[in-house]
């Protein structure tokens, strides 16, 4: 792949009101060529469309993605607990290859480093079976709260499918350095979520965490160092646009705010053709 055939993907956290097959047709609409689907919800009070569970909703989302030709680029959120059994997500990671999948997200919630470690070797074995390979996302809320940690873990978890998925919200949260960046082995980094961050990073972190979930900026409408990040990235990074923004209430304007802003700013950094 090269930079003109650079992966745009619809995540699922952009546009999380909408249901997996509407959410397909806004992104064909749009002029995304994936999407990412949420089949485990992050939080208990977000809306949740059960993909998983619910086979007719399943066969829609399907049958939306064959006739728009839009495929799906990563399945979310495998959250590595203390009590998790990574067999628990045999079914997710199962659905996940029926639509055609290639990445898995994973959070670390778990403080006990050599458990996370082990949980996340076992599930890059386990979705490597399905043909997934294992990106590990730092957050500054979780045990894996940063860039230096989250290649720590992959490194030590010792896994060809493992890798790193950078967040250009998190990376900038979380005080993450380009320089270390630069530094991640290229096959790592597979994929990336993009967005921008306005202003100065927050003290308090319950603060951090609602402006993660309501108010990211659209890509080069904020004050984050997307150029740097941007240039840090192997040049076949797909991207995943998730760009959360109350805002803009139509979810369908969000979405195209986001693929127009995100490939004005990669023609402007002579990233995409």
């Amino acid at each position: 792949m090269n930079s003109t055939e650079r992966i745009l993907s619809l995540a699922s956290l952009t546009v999380l009101e909408l249901a997996p097959p509407q959410m397909v047709e806004v992104a064909a609409r749009s002029g995304y060529s994936h999407v990412g689907l949420r089949l485990i919800p992050a939080t208990e009070e977000e809306r949740h469309f059960a993909l998983v569970a619910d086979p007719d909703l399943r066969r829609q989302t399907l049958r939306r993605l064959r006739d728009t030709g839009v495929g799906v680029l990563d399945i979310e959120i495998l959250r590595l607990k203390p009590q998790t059994r990574c067999s628990d997500f045999e079914a997710v990671l199962e659905a996940g290859a029926e639509f055609g999948a290639s990445e898995v997200l994973v959070a670390g919630n778990d403080p006990d480093d050599a458990r996370v470690t082990d949980n996340f070797a076992e599930l890059c074995d386990r979705a490597m079976a399905y043909g997934l390979r294992t990106h590990l996302e730092f957050m500054p809320w979780t045990d894996v709260p940063d860039l230096q940690k989250a290649v720590r873990i992959v490194g030590q978890a010792g896994r060809d499918s493992g890798g790193v998925l950078v967040d250009a919200f998190h990376f900038d949260r979380s005080g993450s350095r380009l320089d270390d960046l630069q530094q991640v082995e290229p096959s790592w980094l597979r994929y990336a979520q993009l967005c921008d961050v306005a202003g100065p990073r927050p003290a308090d972190m319950a603060e951090i965490l609602r402006q993660a979930r309501n108010e990211r900026r659209f890509p080069g409408d904020g004050d984050c160092d997307l150029s740097g990040l941007l240039r840090c990235l192997p040049a076949n990074t797909a991207l995943s646009l998730e760009v959360p923004n109350r805002q803009v209430a139509d979810p369908a304007q969000r979405a195209q705010l986001a693929i127009d802003k995100a490939r004005a700013l990669l023609e402007r950094l002579h990233l995409l053709a």
